[in-house]
């Protein structure tokens, strides 16, 4: 048995300073490294707090316990849990580490126990960057250990704690919704659970609390939140999982401003929990000037680099691409890059790759050199062409430009992740930078070619922008909503809107988006029949707590910031799922493979 003494930590390892020297004291944690420097042994002990330098010298002669401990300590091995006592002295100047917290003093131990060995890991934590993603995840006790996840997890820790505590004083009330519902059809698949007591019959993982926060908003709770877990069968990647977490908010007798200020109070305390700034006013972007200035509707805003349409002076030339693109009913779009006259053509050609992978079939472009257009696309532009360009985009000696010529649509898709890619490779990226925006007036529905219908943009439960009601069914298209998304450097960070309260209008939506009455009573029924008694006008939001934190610790995955992760192929490596289930698990909810699901 271990004595109770030894566990009785009167410090972490990051805590001790040089007001401290002199002070016994009993430390607790994992051998981070052992260091034999001939007579005297270093050992950095580590926890979640920090580091410490603990002492072992050659003990006097006769000293059979002091001999003991020291020879013990030569045993330890990296990873081993061990117990200290000692007094903290300082380290020396000569020797003090100035990267650690701790670093002006050690601790001379007196007595040591080894609390727990530990085998060969198969990685040391501070060795990480050569270790493969998957061996982190399969080991992630040890991952888990490192300073990087720790800190994040911590802050992960207070920022939700901030969340709660905003809200909390703001007057809302936290409830939790199910996590086994019915499935409805809300833009992603459903995980599925079978039903052991309704055979043939399924839950649903919800993909959000949607229908039930509402659902609060009639039963007059008028101001609700939850930090709540998500799930969504979709394909992954570095800011997707499967299951996610978000904080969850409802709020009844209110405008999408006033969500919106909610909403900033929130982000704004989040922040300052991470030492990060917040503007005291953040910019709105309406979604149609998102689109014309960034080409997409989740802007990086941390640089000025505009997106300019030129189709009316494009149209002007005497180059076939653009002029096809134009007469086919497209566009000409240009982007102007400061100081991008510098590029080599063998970066131009990187860049006409990387656009490649976006749909482009190449990619035009014209350096301005001493008051002219030099190369590429250049002669086919007039003088009086160059000079319009110029006024239009604000080009300047040493900029280059350049041109994408084709629908909308495909040329934002291609200009607007060339725009951040420039930057990053012009270091105006800057990862301790949080620039921040609301992106409003969305467009209510966007048409489906495939299927050939109309699509929510959001969700079927947005409300219409109230002039544009009346114009609902004879052209949904060119009706707005009350929806609302905030963004951080080029990420969504979480995204909402005014809810619609009326059943009819909500019956006109559900029209448009070819869901008959039927199809809304099955699927919908319980949220409809609610909006009959007495709902109030409610909107809300959803802000994305994993990338949240990931933005706020600049890692570059949410499974750097979640503490046991997915792959991207949806699995665990920690503890093998999902996995097979037996025959007899199978019987009880009446199901049976029949199409083998692995090679």
């Amino acid at each position: 048995m271990i004595p109770d003494a030894v566990l009785n930590r009167t410090h972490n390892c990051g805590q001790l300073r040089e007001s401290d020297i002199g002070a016994e004291v009993r430390l607790c944690g994992w051998v981070r490294s052992y260091r034999d420097h001939g007579g005297v042994i270093f050992v950095d002990l580590r926890d979640r707090y920090g580091i410490t330098q603990v002492v072992f010298d050659t003990p006097e002669e006769g000293d059979q316990a002091g001999q003991d401990s020291y020879e013990l300590a030569d045993s330890l091995r990296n990873e081993w849990v061990i117990s200290i006592a000692g007094v903290v002295r300082h380290r020396g100047e000569d020797r003090i580490n100035p990267k650690l917290d701790t670093g002006q003093i050690e601790v001379v131990s007196t007595e040591l126990t080894v609390l727990n060995q530990s085998d060969s890991v198969p990685f040391e934590p501070d060795s990480f960057t050569s270790v493969a993603e998957e061996t982190r995840l399969k080991y992630r006790y040890i991952d888990l250990r490192r300073p990087e996840m720790t800190r994040a997890m911590t802050l992960r820790h207070e920022i939700t704690s901030a969340m709660r505590s905003v809200l909390d004083g703001e007057g809302f009330v936290e409830i939790e919704t199910p996590f086994l519902t019915r499935s409805t059809p809300e833009g992603a698949r459903d995980f599925l659970v079978p039903s052991r007591m309704n055979q043939a019959d399924f839950y649903a993982l919800p993909q959000s609390p949607q229908l039930f926060k509402q659902i609060l908003m009639v039963g007059g709770l008028d101001r609700y939140y939850q930090v709540v877990r998500c799930f969504r069968d979709e394909d992954l990647r570095a800011d997707r999982q499967p299951e996610f977490t978000q904080l969850d908010l409802e709020m009844s007798f209110v405008t999408q401003r006033d969500v919106m200020n909610v909403t900033n109070s929130v982000l704004r305390k989040v922040c300052q929990v991470a030492g990060k700034d917040f503007p005291e006013e953040v910019p709105v972007i309406t979604h149609d000037e998102a689109m014309d200035k960034y080409g997409i509707d989740r802007p990086d805003i941390r640089f000025e680099m505009f997106l300019h349409d030129v189709s009316g002076i494009a149209g002007a030339t005497d180059f076939k691409v653009f002029t096809a693109a134009i007469e086919s009913g497209g566009i000409v779009k240009t982007l102007c890059v400061p100081g991008g006259a510098k590029f080599t053509r063998k970066e131009i050609d990187v860049y006409t790759a990387f656009v490649a992978d976006y749909g482009a079939k190449g990619l035009a472009w014209s350096k301005l050199e001493d008051g002219a257009f030099a190369g590429g696309v250049a002669k086919f532009l007039s003088p009086e062409v160059q000079q319009q360009l110029r006024d239009a985009t604000g080009a300047n000696d040493g900029d280059i430009l350049f041109f994408a010529a084709a629908g909308a649509d495909d040329v934002n898709r291609v200009l607007a992740p060339l725009r951040v890619r420039v930057a990053e490779d012009l270091g105006l990226c800057d990862s301790e930078t949080c620039a921040w925006c609301w992106i409003t007036e969305f467009p209510l529905v966007s048409y489906n070619e495939q299927e050939k219908r109309w699509d929510s943009l959001h969700h079927p439960f947005t409300m219409p922008a109230v002039e544009d009601i009346e114009q609902l069914m004879s052209d949904p298209g060119a009706a707005k909503s009350l929806a609302y998304d905030i963004v951080c450097n080029g990420t969504e960070m979480g995204g909402g809107s005014i809810r619609i309260h009326d059943r009819h209008i909500q019956e006109k939506v559900f029209e448009i988006l070819g869901i008959g009455p039927q199809e809304a009573t099955e699927k919908f029924g319980f949220l409809l029949d609610a909006l009959r008694f007495g709902a109030p006008p409610h909107g809300g939001l959803a802000l994305g707590l994993d990338r949240i934190v990931m933005e706020m610790v600049s890692a570059p995955s949410l499974r750097d910031v979640i503490a046991f992760p997915k792959t991207q192929r949806g699995t665990c490596p920690l503890t093998g799922a999902p996995g097979e289930v037996d025959d007899k698990q199978l019987a009880e909810l009446d199901l049976k493979i029949i199409v083998p699901h692995k090679n």
